[in-house]
């Protein structure tokens, strides 16, 4: 438990930002709210008797002042294109862990690309992308795996009952957009590839009760990033359901809204992960409710984990390649249903 530890939170008054707050208290832990919206972080303070720091990543100095004596940074402030590279040189400045929760594909490359060697040789742990997009496919990724050093391809399919996007999805995504312009992105061969086609509709089969469902092929997410970055698979692409596409591209879909005292959505889902080899396939398998409110037990389990030394790398690392994967996985037992059978020989 964090036995009274601080940890900042950039962005802790957004609707991801919020969860990771009430995790980290759960479990211990004083989070120190930090943004640039003084009144949304007073509001959020007061609710939970905390001090509140702002901080913009314009002012350098205003970040060095909201980390100042926190033992690391969550940073859950979209879009991640402007408020990655800041926090992180912050955190680098104060020499304390570095997590994040970004689905930004730009984000995430350019996190690996400019920090790797930088944090490597300062000793330093940066996460990127420990988050239902990112982490938890790139976990079940790893624990599928098992004992194999490498694979031909590994897919990852997400079937979500709905998707309603909260705005900061919408602002990241709008951001996103802007940088790839008419191009899409997909991993073949080891290397990234730009497409201008449309990604292709396919059919996936689910675990059961879920089984065969139409599924928009190549939309591509953090995964996609995180994977390859520690496992040899030249191919990997990730799915989802048709259904939850329309809703996230439709200008009129709804934020979420909360359906229990948590704060969390009716929204389910169900993540699948296949990893493929010489004909062999293993699979991996969770489920649960809420792809945002399960966002922070993902990631303040992941920070717990960096605190008390259980990792296996320094750097810049994905889930998979910093945290035993299977282990970490079960620890999550509350917040999701794991199927790590059957596997492949």
């Amino acid at each position: 438990m964090g036995s009274g530890q601080p940890v900042a939170v950039f962005g802790a008054y957004g609707h991801t930002g919020r969860f990771v707050v009430a995790e980290l208290a759960a479990r211990g832990y004083v989070p120190v709210p930090s943004g640039r919206n003084a009144q949304a972080l007073r509001e959020l303070a007061d609710e939970h008797g905390l001090e509140a720091r702002v901080a913009s990543v314009e002012e350098p100095s205003s970040l060095d002042r909201a980390l100042a004596g926190t033992v690391a940074v969550i940073n859950c402030a979209g879009p991640f294109a402007s408020t990655t590279g800041p926090v992180i040189e912050a955190a680098l400045r104060a020499g304390i862990p570095y997590l994040d929760v970004a689905a930004e594909l730009e984000a995430n490359l350019d996190t690996f690309a400019h920090y790797r060697e930088r944090a490597q040789a300062a000793g330093a742990v940066i996460v990127p992308a420990m988050a239902f997009f990112g982490g938890l496919g790139d976990l079940l990724a790893t624990a599928a795996m098992g004992d194999w050093t490498k694979a031909d391809e590994a897919h990852i399919a997400y079937a979500l009952s709905s998707w309603h996007p909260t705005a900061g999805t919408r602002l990241s995504g709008a951001v996103s957009r802007e940088r790839r312009g008419d191009v899409r992105l997909r991993y073949r061969g080891g290397q990234w590839e730009q497409r201008t086609d449309a990604a292709p509709t396919l059919r996936w089969t689910f675990p059961e009760p879920l089984g065969v469902r139409e599924v928009i092929g190549e939309f591509t997410m953090a995964d996609v990033v995180t994977v390859p970055q520690h496992l040899s698979i030249p191919d990997v692409t990730t799915y989802m359901t048709a259904e939850a596409v329309r809703d996230v591209a439709a200008s009129h879909t709804p934020a979420p809204t909360a359906a229990d005292e948590s704060g969390r959505s009716d929204q389910t889902f169900l993540v699948d992960a296949a990893v493929r080899s010489g004909g062999i396939e293993r699979r991996a398998s969770a489920s649960g409710q809420d792809i945002y409110a399960v966002t922070a037990p993902l990631v303040v389990e992941a920070l717990d984990r960096v605190l008390t030394g259980r990792t296996k790398t320094v750097g810049v690392a994905s889930a998979g390649e910093i945290f035993d994967a299977p282990d970490f996985l079960h620890a999550l037992a509350p917040h999701i249903t794991l199927d790590l059978h059957p596997q492949g020989a």
